[in-house]
């Protein structure tokens, strides 16, 4: 088992600094994979009531008998739960088998593009898990798919400030503007999709550099995360991919090749935008 190090949220929460994601997991493998995640030393645990994998995880949390104070879980809001955040956080409470969370997300800041009034959305949502936050049911709020402009709303009218936003990023989608502005402002930023669904790992580039490092193609994507202090969340069903994705903290790329890395033209987007329609390749 390895030992993953932690950042620390602006409330002090400390964060594991790779986390395991469960959106798509088969529900008969459910059990297996949190055991052999939990077994390989994953405790950060990323899900959404929108994968539909919140029962299952509770269940085999529940079954394996892994002690809930071991564990960070996030959860996220889904698009039609925004004008009922509270009944929705309790009910992924409930699925999940636990009393608290550790990490609360709005899902995408925009339920829909044709709506002028998303920030007033958005925002009303923010201030009921600011009150989920205050009662002491979730140790840290934040959001996911936000953009500077969306993030702009919530900061000029929050008692409680984003602490986490999760953006696509690996390789060739840095998100670089993004990350920047979430610095500035004291938000963590996780990456979703850091493998970009094997979309980048055959590129030059990243097999050049696997070479040079000795590693996969997968653990220069996510050195290519945790080197900008950015959380991965990896996802995998195989135990020796599963170990070579905590891996990532024994090397340091150099200067030079984290910034060709940085500038790699555009490369393995998802086609998800949170201000436009789904692109589709």
């Amino acid at each position: 088992m390895q030992t993953i190090p932690s950042y620390k949220l602006r409330n002090g929460v400390e964060i594991p600094a790779v986390g395991f994601g469960c959106y798509k997991l088969a529900t008969d493998e459910v059990n297996e994979l949190m055991r052999q995640a939990y077994d390989n030393g994953y405790r950060h645990f990323d899900t959404a009531s929108f994968y539909g994998t919140e029962e299952g995880m509770g269940d085999a949390f529940k079954t394996l008998g892994i002690d809930r104070k071991s564990l960070f879980l996030t959860s996220k809001a889904w698009k039609t739960e925004l004008d009922d955040v509270e009944s929705a956080f309790y009910a992924t409470l409930k699925r999940l088998k636990t009393d608290y969370l550790d990490l609360y997300l709005i899902h995408w800041p925009r339920p829909d593009l044709s709506d002028p009034s998303w920030a007033e959305t958005d925002l009303k949502a923010w201030h009921v898990m600011e009150k989920l936050y205050k009662k002491g049911d979730v140790r840290a709020i934040g959001v996911s798919n936000f953009l500077p402009q969306h993030l702009l709303p919530l900061l000029a009218d929050c008692e409680v400030a984003p602490m986490v936003d999760q953006l696509e990023i690996h390789p060739g989608y840095g998100q670089e503007c993004a990350v920047s502005f979430a610095k500035e402002h004291g938000i963590q930023m996780e990456a979703w999709s850091p493998l970009s669904r094997g979309r980048v790992t055959s590129h030059p580039l990243l097999q050049e550099l696997a070479e040079k490092y000795g590693c996969s193609t997968a653990q220069i994507c996510l050195h290519y995360a945790v080197q900008q202090g950015i959380i991965p969340l990896p996802k995998s069903s195989s135990p020796e991919r599963m170990r070579q994705n905590l891996d990532v903290f024994s090397f340091s790329l150099s200067e030079e090749d984290l910034y060709r890395l940085r500038t790699m033209p555009q490369a393995g987007w998802s086609g998800e935008h949170p201000d436009f329609e789904r692109v589709f390749f």
